[in-house]
């Protein structure tokens, strides 16, 4: 009886996966991929959510593959999806690893190009969804002056000192 090979790291969606773990947590370790989603996927693929991913054959990788990047495909529910009604096209889409921060920036970029509330939030630096702002956010942002008053004040007393 033939033994198959247990693989310690594991390429789904360009990511690396550890092997060790259970393919249900594995997969939320793909950017883009929530518990949930990752459930969905076990489901349809017909695996086991405990089973180790390093022990998973070459046909099942390739099938969990396909789902994650063809999810309405296999029937997942539009609402598990990361991008539903895409602003350029109003389709509901899936996206994970690069195609998300690429995504996000051209969304940001359009807000600021509108000159939208929330574009002029983000250009600001402030937050945009609504959180005060009288005692948060006040990083960075040439507040501090208390703490460049004491240094002030400790350098003039040495320069009259020396």
């Amino acid at each position: 009886m033939e033994q198959e090979e247990f693989k310690y790291i594991v390429r789904i969606a360009n990511t690396d996966l550890d092997g060790n773990k259970p393919i249900g947590h594995a997969l939320t370790k793909i950017k883009g991929v929530s518990f949930m989603f990752a459930n969905a996927v076990v489901l349809i693929s017909q695996v086991d959510k405990k089973t180790k991913t390093g022990s998973l054959k070459n046909d099942m990788i390739k099938k969990i593959d396909e789902i994650i990047r063809g999810p309405l495909k296999f029937n997942i529910p539009f609402w598990l999806l990361n991008r539903r009604k895409d602003y350029s096209d109003g389709q509901n889409k899936h996206l994970f690893s690069g195609d998300i921060d690429f995504n996000r920036d051209n969304d940001i970029k359009r807000l600021k190009k509108i000159k939208s509330y929330r574009g002029y939030r983000h250009a600001y630096g402030l937050p945009v969804r609504g959180q005060r702002t009288r005692s948060n956010f006040r990083k960075n942002k040439g507040n501090v002056l208390g703490v460049m008053r004491k240094q002030a004040k400790r350098v003039g007393k040495e320069s009259k000192n020396g």
